[in-house]
């Protein structure tokens, strides 16, 4: 077990990490685009909830 955690120390050195930009602007394209995506399944939502209701209700 003490292999596998100081393995895992030397492989965690070798990554490279983003830096502090990169990181916000990777993370705001993400909740941007969770955002868009929840708007447009929310208007698309709408609209078949409002064709059902000229049909069946």
């Amino acid at each position: 077990m003490i292999k596998f955690f100081k393995s895992v120390g030397q492989e965690m050195k070798i990554v490279s990490w983003p830096n502090a930009k990169q990181t916000r602007k990777d993370a705001t394209t993400v909740v941007m685009t969770s955002v868009l995506f929840a708007i447009f399944f929310g208007v698309v939502d709408f609209a078949i909830l409002k064709v059902l209701q000229l049909f069946v209700f």
